[in-house]
């Protein structure tokens, strides 16, 4: 049986909505973070890498959320994350996008609220100062830029979906996380139809049994 190694508050979360949408049976083995909120070293033993998510599934050993989704997709989906003709490239594209541009300018501005808290507290309002300009001149256009794009698709598509079908697709299962995080780290930055979009992915059932299952999930507050 395939069984996803869960770390709370991470990216895994993702890949129990799409299981519960694919409605196939799966096993949970959850792993907490430290205090530090890193991932523990017993995820090491799974894959070299020691990261979440990671799928074992008979002999296959996956890590990385967009290979997981396209595997499971690929063996288990049977037509339901398929997306419609007239939205495969947008399902492409943003499959993609999510992680791969989106994603790493959120996890700068995360890394630079951080540092400054972490330093010792004499150079703190230096550091404050130093790290909240290069966040207000380099991340937060950047932030604002990627969120009028995303924003202006959703907008375009007037569907419930990414890919403008009646179903999630891949790209849906990729979105969320970073969506969520603006949603809660950078609410200046989301617009209505992100907003109406991630309302409307946390009210399925699917992802309901998925954050039940998942445990703790803050993104989902």
């Amino acid at each position: 049986m395939l069984v996803v190694h869960h770390l709370n508050n991470s990216r895994s979360q993702r890949i129990l909505w799409l299981l519960e949408e694919l409605e196939i049976p799966y096993e949970i083995k959850k792993y907490q973070r430290g205090s530090d909120m890193l991932a523990p070293k017993e995820l090491k033993e799974v894959h070299p890498l020691g990261k979440s998510p990671v799928i074992t599934d008979g002999d296959v050993t996956l890590a990385e959320s967009g290979a997981i989704i396209e595997y499971i997709i690929e063996k288990y989906g049977a037509g339901k994350a398929t997306p419609p003709a007239a939205g495969k490239l947008d399902n492409l594209f943003f499959t993609h996008y999510a992680e791969g541009t989106l994603m790493p300018i959120l996890v700068n501005k995360l890394v630079f609220t951080i540092i400054p808290q972490r330093v010792p507290f004499y150079i703190r309002p230096v550091a404050n100062i130093i790290f909240g300009s290069v966040s207000k001149q380099l991340l937060e256009p950047n932030i604002e830029t990627n969120s009028k794009f995303v924003e202006a698709h959703l907008a375009k598509t007037k569907a419930d979906f990414f890919a403008g079908g009646d179903h999630p697709t891949s790209a849906d299962y990729q979105m969320l996380f970073p969506l969520e995080a603006i949603k809660q780290r950078a609410p200046g930055h989301l617009g209505p139809n992100m907003k109406a979009w991630v309302d409307r992915v946390h009210a399925r059932p699917a992802f309901k049994r998925a954050l039940e299952k998942g445990g703790q999930y803050d993104l989902a507050s």
